[in-house]
């Protein structure tokens, strides 16, 4: 039997998966490219199947996200020729993908983006709990700083002055 790894290159999912609208997606172009079908028969088969993608499995970028989206990912020429605005699929989504795409393939790529998926969901779940222990950190040594440059300007205020005066008494 393949395995998933064989069929997609080291990387290449990880690069796939982009931030749109504050959720992590993969588009069509780039699924249909991994499944090994035309982008137009990905999307005729979610067309076939609409009831199963509902908006928060799958959604068409707007003009200004498709134009953001060609400025950050560079001009080399990959989206040349589209005729329709392209389709961003969630992890939700992509699962649902292989009910559609019935194909050996298919499965084995939804494996493999399934991994990909959860591995990133335990990296940014790191970054949180480092985060959260990072602030925790902060506030604990801010107070005990506090203290330290509460005592440094204690000692640097100038002394009280004294009543008595030093010197010679002039007559």
């Amino acid at each position: 039997m393949v395995t998933p790894s064989a069929i997609i290159p080291a990387g290449q999912l990880e690069r796939a998966i982009l931030s749109i609208r504050g959720q992590r997606v993969m588009l069509d172009s780039n699924l249909a490219n991994l499944y090994g079908v035309t982008n137009r028969a990905l999307i005729q088969a979610t067309s076939r199947n609409r009831e199963r993608f509902p908006d928060d499995f799958m959604f068409q970028l707007t003009a200004d996200e498709f134009t953001l989206l060609k400025r950050t990912a560079g001009g080399d020429g990959e989206w040349g020729g589209r005729r329709y605005l392209p389709y961003a699929f969630t992890e939700q989504g992509v699962a649902m993908l292989s009910s559609v795409l019935r194909s050996e393939r298919a499965v084995l790529v939804n494996i493999e983006i399934m991994r990909t998926f959860v591995r990133l969901r335990r990296m940014l779940a790191s970054h949180e709990e480092l985060a959260r222990k990072l602030v925790a950190l902060e506030r604990k040594y801010d107070g005990q700083f506090k203290a330290v440059f509460d005592a440094i300007r204690e000692l640097m205020k100038p002394p009280p002055p004294s009543k008595r005066r030093i010197g010679f008494k002039q007559p």
